[in-house]
């Protein structure tokens, strides 16, 4: 019997992917654990294996559509099957059943209409008409997307103003977008911004660059910038911290496990490098090289982005100072590192021209004060300004 395949529960509370590629076409012989498609998540592309061996007798979702956690993707029908029918049989390792689409003929109009039960509400309460949307769920039935798409579509339109030109929201900028906007409602974030005089870092940096580059590693200022950080969250552990808004606790985190801000050609993505407390700078600085490299390649897993404690922006090299980053929440903190710039400044009571770094430091209001921060921002910048510290305070 033919057998229709679902969108499986992927794990860690994924409910919809933006279906990325097909792997296979209809007329495929496939065995069981073939790679079939491509799926991405919130900024990870996965692999989906087929649950069993068959032939691909029809796709039934197009590369670039968004697709929840148990619509259908293909049928998949044994070697003499020729005529699949759909079943709706369920693959193993699914979460949850669709509520069957409901058929209706409006009166006067010979076309069918299918949507849940749940569609049909909400277009009553919006006064829409489903016979006007087109559907692009299963069997051509009307999803909860149509019918936001149709009410985006239905306000001015920036065409009657003007050219445009218009792109989807997908993939890794749509999960930006999200996580953002996600970040937003849930902090009360506040930024406060501070000064460092880096010259001694930026000789030392100078000094040891060909020692660094002996072990096939190109140092940056970040390893630097995570050493000073996780030394200062030592002293000031609720910048090390999230909050749990169910049970209404602060969780303060004993492990130092970074996320680092990367720039791809698809948008941004924050690798996490873990325990920085028990790496050398070199070691950092690697590790830094190889997560970067699989970020900007998209082969980097959906584990390496999880799992942060405190996050890290260098957006110098872009020619920034100050900013206000949006903290990479459920993080309590994020410290962003602007562009180390000639400036005259006061040093052993003289005006001369030193190296000095912006750093601006986003934190939740919930979990601690501006004083603490504060304090916790000019222990980065102590730490910055005399290197030599990081050695002499090291456990």
């Amino acid at each position: 019997m033919p057998f229709e395949f679902m969108l499986p529960d992927l794990g860690e509370g994924i409910a919809e992917v933006e279906l990325r590629r097909w792997l296979v076409k209809e007329g495929d012989m496939i065995a069981e654990h073939q790679p079939l498609l491509e799926v991405e998540t919130d900024k990870a592309v996965v692999e989906v294996p087929a649950p069993r061996s068959g032939v691909v007798s029809a796709i039934r979702r197009r590369e670039g559509d968004m697709v929840r956690v148990g619509e259908a993707l293909l049928t998949i029908a044994d070697r003499g099957d020729e005529k699949p029918q759909l079943t709706g049989s369920r693959g193993g390792g699914i979460v949850g059943v669709l509520p069957e689409a409901e058929d209706m003929t409006p009166p006067g109009r010979g076309e069918v209409v299918m949507a849940t039960p749940q569609v049909r509400k909400l277009a009553r309460e919006r006064n829409i008409d489903l016979r006007d949307i087109r559907g692009s769920g299963p069997h051509g039935s009307i999803t909860r997307d149509d019918l936001e798409r149709s009410v985006v579509q239905s306000a001015a339109s920036p065409e009657e103003f003007g050219p445009v030109e218009q792109m989807p929201l997908r993939g890794l900028r749509r999960a930006i977008a999200r996580n953002l906007m996600a970040a937003q409602r849930a902090t009360a974030f506040v930024t406060g911004m501070e000064e460092a005089d880096v010259t001694e870092l930026v000789i030392l940096r100078s000094r040891e660059q060909s020692e660094v580059e002996a072990h096939g590693t190109h140092m940056t200022y970040l390893p630097f910038f995570m050493k000073a950080v996780q030394h200062a969250l030592r002293e000031h552990p609720f910048l090390n911290a999230s909050i749990d808004d169910r049970s209404e606790r602060i969780i303060l985190k004993k492990h130092y496990h970074f996320g680092i801000s990367v720039d791809t050609p698809d948008g941004l993505m924050v690798p996490v490098i873990r325990d920085v407390d028990r790496k050398s700078i070199i070691e950092l600085a690697t590790e830094i090289q190889t997560l970067g490299a699989k970020a900007r390649e998209r082969t980097i897993s959906r584990g390496e982005l999880r799992g942060s404690s405190f996050t890290i922006t260098n957006f110098g090299h872009f020619g920034t100072g100050f900013a206000t980053p949006i903290i990479n929440w459920p993080d309590a903190a994020i410290l962003g590192c602007g562009r180390i710039a000639d400036r005259p400044w006061i040093h052993h009571g003289e005006i001369v021209i030193r190296k000095i770094l912006p750093l601006s430091l986003t934190f939740d209001h919930r979990i601690t004060d501006g004083a603490d921060a504060a304090r916790f921002l000019a222990k980065v910048v102590r730490y910055l300004e005399d290197p030599a510290l990081l050695l002499i305070e090291s456990v």
